[in-house]
């Protein structure tokens, strides 16, 4: 039961940066993107290759980052730039990375077990604790690591301006800011943070998989919804901190899926049920907040 908690936990904060990615997109940017199906596995693809060419695993997860913040950057130009539409250049980009994915590592797969890892160099610090546990500690400190550097940059002039072209694009103009640039910059670091827990994530199971980012898109967006729905009255919890507690109960529901007999083979059909489920939530959750709204104004009048 233990092992299972933990596995829950590890990968709940693993793909809860990922999520973090997908909610600047989603709810900041209202974007669409697509192409964080192949920054996952981009970030995997570029850390597996250095690690098997002896880099550095530290640097090769900081090289992850960069490479996902630059498909990110792509994307917007795409959209920017070329005028190709939001969904559109996601699709592209996310084609294209599949390719660059496969370029970079040089095959499909890449197992490199007894290679140095983050894991590995962290555990040498805590040398008397076991294993399952030190990878934990070191999951989530890269995640909340992660979680307020996002917290810190949405607090400032840049991030207030990645906060308002979602939303408000005519303010940003009025401020004589671009607001072309700012959504290229926002997809950059959503994209940035993707990549980081597609490294993450083939440094913990030392292997990368040109297809591990199928399905992470609905994955993250299930995740944001859950974290922004639930969690949203709990005024003391940051966005950032609900989309990880969305993650984990995202990814505790698929826990007990696997452990009630389903199949492997049946695990994309549990997810599409499961943000199904989510979606349907959100939206009842929406219709109950504009019935109240309706009947508070109807009250005053």
């Amino acid at each position: 039961m233990l092992s299972i908690i933990i596995g829950i936990l590890e990968q709940g904060f693993i793909f809860g940066i990922m999520a973090l990615g997908v909610y600047i997109s989603y709810s900041i940017l209202d974007f669409p993107d697509l192409s964080v199906d192949g920054t996952f596995p981009l970030g995997a693809a570029v850390s597996a290759a250095m690690i098997t060419a002896g880099v550095n695993p530290w640097l090769a997860l900081l090289l992850s980052v960069i490479a996902g913040g630059i498909a990110g950057a792509i994307t917007g130009i795409l959209n920017v730039k070329l005028k190709i539409t939001d969904l559109l250049s996601g699709i592209l980009m996310m084609t294209a990375l599949y390719s660059v994915n496969y370029r970079i590592a040089g095959s499909p797969n890449i197992f490199f077990m007894g290679e140095k890892t983050i894991f590995t160099s962290f555990s040498q610090f805590i040398p008397k604790l076991p294993d399952v546990y030190s990878r934990l500690i070191l999951i989530v400190l890269i995640a909340i690591a992660a979680k307020l550097a996002l917290d810190w940059y949405l607090k400032t002039k840049s991030g207030f301006l990645l906060r308002s072209v979602g939303s408000n694009e005519g303010l940003v103009i009025t401020l004589a800011q671009n607001p072309g640039r700012v959504k290229i910059i926002g997809l950059a670091v959503a994209n940035a943070l993707v990549a980081l827990a597609g490294a993450v994530n083939c440094q913990r199971f030392t292997q990368f998989d040109v297809s591990s980012g199928v399905g992470t898109i609905v994955m993250g967006l299930a995740a944001v919804i859950i974290g922004t729905t639930v969690f949203k009255k709990v005024k003391f919890l940051r966005v950032t901190t609900g989309v990880f507690f969305g993650m984990i109960i995202y990814k505790t529901c698929i826990t007990i899926a696997i452990n009630s007999g389903l199949n492997a083979s049946d695990m994309n059909l549990v997810i599409t049920v499961l943000f199904v489920l989510t979606l349907v939530l959100n939206t009842f959750i929406n219709k109950n907040k504009k019935a109240k709204g309706a009947a508070a104004n109807a009250v005053i009048k």
